[in-house]
C-alpha cells in the first residue's frame, strides 16, 4: 500500500508538474502595448459665424473730429461662405461716421455684394471680412476692406479700399499694395 500511495502521489504531482509546466508556457500580456481606436473627427455641419465685433476711433479730418465706427455682424439672412470644408455665415458690416457733435455723417451698411466687381474670385464662396480706419487723405477718409476666406487661420483675400468724401460719397477700388 505504501508504494501505490507513493506512485499515485507521484502521478499527481507529475499532473500538476505538466499542469504548471502548459500554463507557464502562456504568453505573457505586455504592459507597453496599447492597443487604442484613431478618434474620429466629426465636424460640424452647423454654419460657424466669424464673429461680431465693434470698434470705435475719433479721427481728425478736415479741422473737425469724429467718430468712426465699424460694426461687423454675421448675417444667418445672406448667402453662405465657405472654405472648401466648413461652412460659415457672411458678415454684414455697418460703417457710422459721427461728427463731434453728434450728428451722423455716414451711416451705411455694406455686404460682398456691394464689392461683387472687385472680388469675382472669391465673390461665391468667400465672405466680407472687414473694413478698418486706415488714414484721412486730403477730402477723404480711407478704408482697408476685404473680401476673401472665411477661414480665420488662412491669408487668402483680395484687398479693398474704401474711400469716404467729405460730400459724404463712397467709392471702391481694388488695393494695389498690401500693408503689413
Amino acid at each position: 500500500m505504501q508504494i501505490r500511495l507513493t506512485k499515485s502521489f507521484i502521478v499527481t504531482g507529475m499532473m500538476a508538474l505538466a499542469l504548471l509546466t502548459v500554463a507557464s508556457c502562456k504568453e505573457k500580456k505586455k504592459d507597453y502595448i496599447i492597443v487604442t481606436h484613431k478618434p474620429i473627427v466629426v465636424k460640424s455641419q452647423k454654419p460657424r459665424a466669424m464673429g461680431d465685433t465693434q470698434q470705435s476711433r475719433h479721427v481728425s479730418w478736415l479741422g473737425n473730429t469724429y467718430t468712426v465706427t465699424v460694426g461687423l455682424k454675421a448675417d444667418p439672412s445672406l448667402p453662405l461662405a465657405s472654405d472648401g470644408e466648413q461652412k460659415y455665415y457672411d458678415n454684414r458690416i455697418t460703417l457710422r461716421i459721427t461728427r463731434g457733435d453728434g450728428s451722423v455723417f455716414l451711416d451705411r451698411t455694406f455686404t460682398k455684394a456691394d464689392f461683387k466687381e472687385y472680388v469675382d474670385a472669391y465673390y461665391d464662396n468667400g465672405a466680407l471680412l472687414g473694413i478698418v480706419y486706415d488714414k484721412t487723405e486730403g477730402n477723404y477718409l480711407r478704408f482697408a476692406a476685404s473680401v476673401g476666406n472665411p477661414d480665420k487661420s488662412s491669408d487668402e483675400f483680395v484687398p479693398l479700399v474704401l474711400s469716404v468724401s467729405n460730400t459724404g460719397a463712397v467709392s471702391v477700388t481694388k488695393s494695389v499694395q498690401i500693408d503689413d
